[in-house]
């Protein structure tokens, strides 16, 4: 059901982050129509406050802290789980590839947390209304990513599987955990915060790893991810 604006509408933030999580509450404490249920650190009392206190939409950060599930598994999560909550991802790391990802997994909207404030409460209020939010700068690449014809390049374009196959069969464990977490939108930062490396050791594996596979940057990554469901 979408949100008309008769009722205030619930709305539950997750971020693991105080500041932030207390400047959305202030932001989102002025709008009269709008009424936060909970703000919490992680999705565990994210999950736990929801099963006794709906919320219509869930304003959630992308990448929390390093013990925490990961963005897209939580998106699916909260997806399966609570079907009548919209979900609106809010994150610093803001590229096609993640946005894309995010939104398959059942997200409605993405807002950058380098966006002007006013963007968050619009993007609240599209999403509640059942539409989907894109920063109009780039939703003409996210609407080429999430397309029928970019997946149809995917397999026009594809690398023969058994090459890939082979390629992949040369990357160490170390380096498939990295190439993990980047398919899970997690930036080099907070690979290395997640598994006590350095930033220095997750970028070379990173590095290695696309060498390997023959592939260059993020989205070559996707692309090959979605062709073959590897990783």
């Amino acid at each position: 059901m979408n949100w008309t604006g008769a009722t205030p509408l619930h709305i539950a933030l997750l971020d693991d982050h105080t500041v932030v999580r207390h400047g959305l509450l202030e932001l989102l404490g002025e709008e009269s129509d709008f009424l936060v249920v909970g703000a919490f650190a992680s999705s565990r009392e994210l999950i736990a406050e929801l099963r006794t206190t709906p919320a219509e939409l869930l304003l959630i950060d992308f990448a929390l802290a390093p013990d925490d599930v990961d963005g897209l598994n939580l998106i699916r999560a909260l997806s399966i789980r609570f079907p009548e909550s919209k979900i609106l991802v809010i994150s610093a790391h803001y590229n096609p590839a993640t946005v894309a990802l995010a939104l398959r997994a059942g997200a409605r909207g993405f807002v950058g947390k380098n966006q002007p404030l006013a963007d968050i409460v619009g993007a609240i209020r599209t999403v509640a209304r059942g539409h989907t939010y894109l920063n109009p700068a780039l939703e003409v690449e996210f609407a080429y990513l999430l397309s029928d014809a970019a997946i149809q390049d995917d397999h026009t374009d594809a690398v023969s599987p058994v090459l890939v196959q082979d390629s992949f069969a040369e990357l160490s464990p170390r380096e498939r955990e990295v190439l993990r977490c980047c398919l899970n939108g997690l930036s080099v930062t907070q690979i290395a915060e997640k598994f006590d490396r350095s930033t220095k050791t997750i970028s070379t594996q990173k590095h290695a790893a696309f060498r390997k596979l023959g592939i260059r940057t993020d989205n070559e990554l996707f692309k090959m991810h979605r062709q073959l469901g590897m990783l």
